[in-house]
């Protein structure tokens, strides 16, 4: 593991703000020469940077020996040429992390990595353990030691100690015993395994490498960027083995007859090239503002996006209304999360260290803004003075999604139900607390004509309990992100 300044809290003010976190991205290919099979995770994962910013890390083998380098940290500061050059062999997985259980300590880091009586086991996966707790309760009690305070260590331990004759035999026995969201990546001595929940709540997709060998990712995004053809999905409950040039697929657990795809993944997660249940992110981030100007249209002059993920349903709700797109809000990508406390100079700033206001764009203009979700509401509000203050007369904000009114136990970090605005607020008292001029957000009914093509109450192929408080399954005993924080390191 790389050894560097512990992570330390990120201020409030420089944090994410107003956006629930996706917990990860995960990547795995085998290849039969194994030329590159470290570079080629990196450039993978690097497709995958916008779903986990905190930490990142590989894990190659070359048919006997595993070795995984991780450390906290962007994929480009995380893994140098140096640190790539001992990564040999011919399988690799790799991940993108943003934690949901458990904290973004080093210890948490993923890919796992193991030594068990059957060789070299490593694991990463996307997703969230809602029996975490029970489950990491029988470990111990059957005497397992826990170094973590991650899920990732439980499906870990779990395979590890599982019996049968084969790595595919184990999973197939400990599946039925994880109930959550997971789309997982395994790394054995001679192969690697990918698993899908059988909700499909996380996606996961696999793909043909241009020279031999396949690879699995998260988002399509990631195999594009690899060459991959012959691009599909992996399907819930679906298990499949990379072995150098040979793939096998089947279906070990029977998928829900109503899945569970995240529709978060279509509004803010997904990357806008990615495709998921054969649909572009783009094209329906497009219907989504489309469907909102049908709903939510008011007297404007001009619509803007909040950059990035916005910038598709901006477009869409410009083209539906005919009122002219453009730009107001620059963004500074290149900010990500930075762990230096800002001075109280800066710290007032708050939202102007991640946008600039473009006023000529926005001077004594009526002015539509939209966004893609509002969360905890703490840069909404911050926002919209910012427009105002770049001299537009009025700010209607527009939210592409319902509000969001319960938390997540499948893979998206939106804190508590009582962190969230639309819980505790109406809208008119969200508008009144954000200073907009008007605030709507689009239907459920709406989303799911621009995600799925029809109106749905989220039971009919996707997941909208962050919406609706109708979870698919039991969250009873699903633990706090922290809840395994017992032993500090």
């Amino acid at each position: 593991m790389t050894r560097s300044i512990p992570v330390q809290a990120v201020p409030a003010e420089l944090a994410a703000d107003d956006v629930a976190h996706d917990e990860c991205g995960v990547l795995g290919l085998s290849t039969p020469h194994g030329d590159g099979v470290a570079q080629l995770a990196f450039f993978g994962l690097f497709a995958l940077q916008h779903r986990g910013q905190e930490a990142a890390g590989i894990g190659v083998s070359d048919g006997r020996r595993a070795r995984v380098h991780k450390g906290p940290g962007l994929v480009s500061t995380v893994f140098s040429p140096d640190a790539l050059k001992p990564l040999t062999g011919y399988h690799a997985i790799g991940h993108t992390r943003y934690s949901t259980t458990g904290s973004n300590a080093e210890r948490n880091i993923q890919p796992f990595l193991v030594e068990t009586m059957h060789g070299p086991l490593s694991l990463a996966h996307n997703g969230n353990l809602v029996n975490a707790t029970a489950l990491r309760d029988e470990l111990l009690n059957r005497g397992f030691g826990l170094t973590a305070t991650s899920d990732t260590e439980v499906f870990t331990l779990m395979l590890a100690a599982a019996g049968g004759r084969t790595w595919q035999e184990r999973i197939e026995r400990t599946l039925p015993a994880w109930k959550g969201a997971f789309s997982l990546v395994i790394l054995a001595a001679d192969q690697v395994i990918a698993v899908r929940d059988p909700w499909g709540f996380r996606p996961l997709s696999v793909g043909r490498l241009p020279h031999g060998g396949h690879a699995v990712a998260s988002e399509t995004c990631a195999l594009s960027t690899l060459g991959c053809v012959d691009i599909d999905e992996v399907k819930p409950g679906e298990m499949v083995t990379l072995r150098g040039a040979e793939i096998d697929r089947q279906q070990v657990l029977a998928p829900q007859p109503n899945g569970a795809r995240c529709t978060f993944e279509f509004v803010y997660f997904s990357r806008p090239d990615s495709v998921w249940a054969a649909k572009s992110v783009h094209h329906v981030r497009q219907q989504l503002g489309v469907e909102l100007a049908r709903e939510s249209m008011v007297d404007a002059d001009v619509v803007i996006p909040v950059p990035d993920s916005s910038i598709p349903a901006a477009i869409g709700f410009s083209n539906e209304s005919g009122l002219p797109f453009n730009d107001g809000l620059i963004k500074n990508r290149y900010i990500g999360r930075t762990f230096i406390e800002p001075t109280q100079d800066i710290r007032e700033r708050g939202v102007a260290l991640k946008f600039n206001a473009l006023s000529e764009n926005l001077e004594g203009k009526r002015v539509i803004m939209i966004d893609d979700s509002l969360v905890r509401g703490t840069t909404a509000g911050p926002l919209v003075k910012l427009v105002r203050d770049a001299g537009a007369s009025e700010v209607h904000l527009r939210i592409t999604c319902p509000p969001i009114t319960h938390a997540c136990h499948f893979g998206v970090d939106m804190g508590h139900d009582d962190d969230l605005m639309a819980a505790r607020l109406t809208v008119a008292e969200m508008q009144a607390h954000i200073g907009a001029d008007s605030l709507a957000f689009l239907s459920l009914d709406g989303m799911m004509r621009a995600v799925a093509g029809r109106d749905s109450g989220g039971d009919d192929g996707y997941c909208n309990a962050c919406f609706t408080g109708d979870y698919p399954l039991a969250v009873g005993d699903a633990q706090a992100k922290l809840a395994f924080e017992g032993v500090l390191h």
